[in-house]
């Protein structure tokens, strides 16, 4: 998932800043470290997030300052022992959090251990939501809180968080996001190319995330009729002008159902799950999500107009706000008005220009970069020093997978 992701990029920036002088372990802390029923907190949330209404009630009643609380100090008195047993055998001079779930019991864990032991270990928080949050994130005995916007900026400060602690920088993201495709593949037309696309047409990507989820099929099949209609039927006739990539992720019955579909005379590529959405996106000249934050980020480093066509309750709401307010995008739920947006932008050259120019101003290709220096140099023995004393890292993270040992 997207904490996962965030942790990896923060361990590869590792690696290109200081090259085999950082040890870096990205833990599922929860899975791996927890207690029953408590190790099953990432299924639970799997399992909540395909049903949206229950999923709203819980993170709405867990914003709740008397619940949040009761819950901090009964899941400390379950899982602190363990959490304190991984943290010590772990010996890691820093410890980067990226999840909600992840500050309470390790500041808890440091701040008893902080009183037996001559050695401080800096806890740094990286919230991966983009502009909505929940307050588990934001926790004032942290050493650092890395934010993406002013929006969480404002909300960690509300919670406690002082100024000084705070950085604003935008989200970590995969290296494919970095910098921009060169060599023989650059520029729209060779990007598309090599990808097998028509290297002239229009391009509007949907994707439905890892798990394609979102409705991809129906969203997709509305907008291809809607681009029939606008573009190839009667009088039309600009055979070539446009063609749709849909991204099905891990959803195999979605992808199945939408390569075997009559697209009629618009030209449709159909992938699964992918290794090359920077490509795709680059190749693109609008895209169709759901309001996910890494997906939402990579599309404006990438330039492009955002149709968001769902959204997550709680921490996603706020993203719906932060592509409108930006003035990128639109949302709908409704399969017929994501379609008709999106032809409609296709067929306005100034309107989509100008909105890819205000995603752009959105996206920061370096903000990987400028996290990871910082933590870097808030390590007791900072790897850019000549010391032959090498600094370990632990990033502890609720993701789904665990890598066991990252080196970087």
């Amino acid at each position: 998932g997207g904490h996962r992701a965030s942790a990896k990029a923060l361990v590869d920036a590792f690696e290109v800043l200081a090259p085999g002088k950082v040890e870096a372990e990205v833990v599922d802390v929860w899975t791996d470290h927890a207690p029953k029923p408590f190790n099953n907190f990432v299924k639970n949330y799997q399992y909540l997030a395909q049903r949206p209404l229950q999923w709203r009630l819980l993170y709405s009643f867990g914003r709740w300052g008397p619940f949040r609380r009761s819950t901090n100090e009964w899941t400390n008195f379950k899982c602190n022992k363990p959490f304190k047993t991984f943290i010590e055998e772990s010996d890691a001079d820093m410890i980067i959090s990226v999840h909600p779930l992840c500050q309470f019991i390790p500041l808890r864990v440091l701040r008893s251990l902080r009183k037996t032991s001559d050695k401080q270990v800096p806890f740094v928080t990286v919230v991966t939501d983009l502009a909505s949050a929940h307050p588990t994130w934001f926790h004032k005995d942290v050493d650092k809180c890395f934010v993406a916007t002013e929006e969480l900026a404002k909300m960690a400060r509300y919670h406690g968080v002082t100024e000084e602690k705070i950085s604003v920088h935008g989200l970590p993201i995969r290296p494919a996001f970095w910098s921009p495709i060169t060599g023989d593949n650059k520029g729209k037309p060779g990007i598309r190319r090599s990808l097998g696309l028509d290297d002239e047409a229009l391009a509007v990507l949907v994707v439905g995330g890892g798990d394609g989820v979102g409705g991809i099929a129906k969203v997709a099949k509305s907008i291809g009729e809607q681009l029939n209609a606008d573009f190839y039927s009667g009088d039309k006739g600009r055979n070539g002008d446009v063609q749709m990539i849909v991204i099905c992720g891990k959803n195999e019955e979605a992808k199945a159902d939408l390569k075997s579909h009559d697209w009629g005379s618009l030209s449709v590529h159909v992938e699964g799950f992918t290794d090359k959405m920077s490509e795709f996106m680059a190749a693109s000249d609008c895209i169709v999500t759901k309001a996910g934050p890494g997906t939402i980020t990579e599309a404006n480093i990438r330039g492009l107009p955002i149709m968001l066509s769902s959204y997550l309750p709680g921490q996603e709401r706020g993203n719906v706000d932060f592509v409108l307010k930006g003035g990128f995008g639109s949302f709908s739920k409704n399969p017929e008005v994501i379609a008709k947006t999106v032809s409609g932008w296709l067929q306005d050259e100034e309107s989509l220009e100008k909105m890819s120019d205000l995603s752009s101003k959105q996206g920061n290709p370096k903000a990987t970069f400028q996290i990871a220096q910082e933590i870097l140099d808030m390590m007791p023995s900072s790897p850019s020093s000549s010391s032959a004393s090498l600094p370990a890292a632990a990033a502890v993270s609720s993701s789904s997978t665990k890598i066991p040992q990252a080196t970087a």
